[in-house]
């Protein structure tokens, strides 16, 4: 990353607790250089042991994956630069609306098959990731499941855990036809958010640029631009680091 983006993400990486007095020692790499490397992992889809040397060796950069994730701080890391996003945009640091929709990724050689799928809709044998993200983009919360799983079923969960943490403000969601249904409507009521389908129009065929749905389809994207999520068909932890960049 350039200096400028270390500069940032550095101000809103959490503290390690050595640095605040409450024990354990310093770590042995620079963080800048083992984000880096994570990051090269997720662009790229390389093997942890076939990182390039310029990086820390492998097993250190996956031991520090691995604590990060342990601990929630790849999440609470994305949140913080999510927030601060927004508000240097002019907007309030929690979104009111958002936009769900989800994308079916074949799964490699290695995904067993009881965490797979076939989407028959999309011809995809493998999982399916299920995204909520603001207006502009930016990811609020993502679920993986298998690539059967229909968008309906899995939408309620996804909302329930982004509606968990405190200080959430959302107040409505575009979706498109698919999610429909008594019992994802309930789900949503529940938690006073308000549900909203955006249609084709009528005769419409072929691509069409949708109102508020290009949004979240152009954050899938961004999502497939990176190898090791294709390959894997999605980590939600690995997710959040691909979208923080």
């Amino acid at each position: 990353m350039t200096d400028a983006e270390w500069a940032e993400v550095r101000s809103a990486m959490p503290v390690p607790a050595w640095l605040l007095k409450r024990g354990g020692r310093p770590e042995a790499f620079c963080h800048r250089e083992m984000l880096d490397a994570v990051r090269y992992l997720v662009d790229n889809g390389v093997k942890w042991t076939a990182l390039p040397v310029d990086f820390p060796y492998w097993r250190a950069v996956y031991d520090f994956f691995r604590r990060w994730r342990a601990y929630d701080y790849v999440r609470e890391l994305h949140e913080r630069l999510r927030r601060r996003a927004r508000e240097r945009s002019g907007r309030n640091a929690e979104p009111s609306a958002g936009i769900i929709d989800s994308q079916s990724v074949d799964a490699s050689e290695t995904v067993g098959e009881d965490s797979r799928g076939y989407d028959g809709g999309k011809s995809r044998d493998g999982r399916k990731r299920h995204i909520l993200t603001d207006t502009e983009g930016l990811l609020l919360e993502v679920t993986v499941t298998t690539a059967d799983v229909h968008d309906s079923k899995a939408a309620p969960a996804l909302l329930e855990t982004f509606m968990d943490e405190p200080g959430r403000l959302l107040k409505l969601v575009w979706v498109d036809s698919a999610y429909q249904g008594p019992a994802l409507a309930k789900a949503f009521a529940r938690h006073g958010v308000r549900i909203e389908v955006v249609r084709r129009s009528g005769g419409q065929r072929g691509f069409v640029v949708l109102a508020r749905r290009w949004v979240v389809e152009r954050t899938l994207s961004w999502l497939s631009r990176s190898r090791r999520l294709m390959g894997l068909a999605g980590s939600e932890r690995l997710g959040a680091v691909a979208a923080s960049r």
